[in-house]
């Protein structure tokens, strides 16, 4: 996806995305979409997403957050802001 104007997000997946290969999912989903960031499983179940793309790339990349791998089950994924990130790649956290 080509778009000149870069941004950065954040989102909190909700329902059941820990030990289901939500953050593999998500790493290779970012990778086919040209967006760079990180994603990381919190102790409270959910998942958390960081990323920096091109602004088209980042809605298809929430958009498809929405509904996860076949094996999860999303139930709400929450917006937030983050400041920049590191726009080199994209890496699954401890």
């Amino acid at each position: 996806m080509t778009d000149s104007t870069h941004t950065t997000s954040g989102w909190r997946i909700h329902g059941r995305v820990q030990g289901v290969g939500f953050r593999w999912w998500t790493r290779k989903t970012a990778a086919r979409l040209g967006v760079t960031g990180s994603v990381r499983n919190l102790p409270d179940g959910t998942v958390e997403v960081r990323a920096s793309g091109p602004e088209t790339a980042l809605r298809e990349f929430e958009r498809r957050l929405h509904d996860g791998p076949r094996s999860a089950r999303v139930q709400q994924v929450q917006t937030f802001s983050v400041a920049e990130i590191r726009r080199d790649s994209f890496s699954i956290e401890p």
